[in-house]
């Protein structure tokens, strides 16, 4: 090779690392850049009685915002009030009841006074009924379809005037499990939807000023559901199932199956809630909020490397996570990763 090729040959080397360079700082400078005045603005929570919604609240009164808390509960609307400013505000949320929207949609319109709606942080912590899909029946469908995908889709749709209003931002909290469908029930069709339905609402959005962003988060303490619900449901739905149905599982997959739900709780859980606060108010309060954020290790790598695995090797994967039914002729126990 010529001395004048090799030349070339480093020009062009030097020319791409110092282009990626380029980009690398110039992604660095636009992260860092935030929305000024934050003083007064408004911002929306569903699902405040408890866990991550609840968490962010507080977090963002703190940080001088008007935070409107929607709570399912009289009990946990009067709680989170006792521990914030005279500045956070509560109304009561049943997502699953549309007048109960209509009235909450009332209370913020009210409550911005005209200025309208800058944030719309939309969480449901609903997981149960988890379980096979020949467990279900279509109600248990609906049970988490109508709160967990169909009414933060409803509450959105009716707060949307007000957020292109204050050429706001939706931020719309997902649990990285959905990102993976490997359990029955609508749990994961419901983050999945959410998925499927920021996407479409960020593209079309944008020509108004209004930014959506998807928070992936993983397991948290202050996010997930006590492992005695969990088997609470599970108990229910083994109890009602028919005679042949319970024999092709067997007893003692059914107790496998709790057991491998209750270590999910215990395992995966991070203690550290902040990861997933300061991703939801980076996506509020920067100037340019990314289009996803992942939160916890297990949702920036194990969730995520699973999605795009091939199939072959994430069902090998999930089928060493969970027992096998009796009539399936696998050993039961078989549990060698533990979710």
């Amino acid at each position: 090779m010529s001395p004048r090729n090799i030349s070339l040959s480093d020009s062009l080397h030097v020319a791409i690392l110092a282009s990626v360079l380029c980009l690398v700082i110039y992604w660095l400078i636009r992260d860092s850049q935030r929305v000024r005045n934050l003083s007064g603005k408004h911002v929306f929570i569903t699902s405040c009685d408890t866990g991550l919604g609840n968490s962010l609240a507080k977090w963002l009164d703190k940080k001088g915002f008007c935070v409107i808390a929607a709570c399912a509960t009289e009990k946990g609307r009067l709680e989170l009030q006792s521990c914030s400013s005279l500045s956070l505000k509560t109304v009561n949320l049943n997502l699953a009841d549309s007048n109960s929207i209509a009235r909450a949609v009332a209370f913020v319109t009210e409550e911005t006074a005209g200025k309208g709606l800058f944030g719309l942080v939309s969480n449901t912590e609903e997981t149960a009924p988890i379980a096979p899909t020949d467990w279900l029946r279509i109600e248990d469908f609906h049970s988490v379809l109508d709160v967990s995908l169909l009414g933060l889709i409803e509450i959105t749709l009716k707060l949307l005037p007000l957020l292109k209003k204050a050429e706001g931002r939706v931020v719309n909290l997902i649990n990285a499990k959905g990102l993976m469908a490997f359990v029955g029930g609508g749990y994961t069709l419901s983050k999945w939807g959410m998925e499927a339905f920021s996407d479409t609402l960020r593209i079309e959005m944008q020509h108004f000023g209004v930014k959506v962003s998807i928070v992936e988060h993983g397991f948290f303490k202050a996010g997930v559901v006590n492992s005695d619900v969990i088997e609470k449901y599970l108990s229910r739905l083994w109890n009602r199932l028919t005679p042949e149905i319970r024999d092709t599982y067997g007893e003692k997959y059914f107790v496998e199956y709790i057991k491998a739900q209750r270590s999910s709780v215990k395992r995966l859980c991070d203690s550290d809630i902040s990861k997933v606060i300061k991703c939801m108010e980076h996506a509020l309060i920067a100037k340019y909020p990314r289009t996803r954020y992942g939160a916890g290790w297990d949702a920036k790598f194990f969730w995520l490397f699973l999605s795009y695995a091939p199939s072959c090797l994430s069902d090998m994967l999930l089928c060493m996570m969970f027992p096998a039914p009796a009539a399936s002729g696998r050993s039961v126990p078989g549990v060698l990763i533990n979710i």
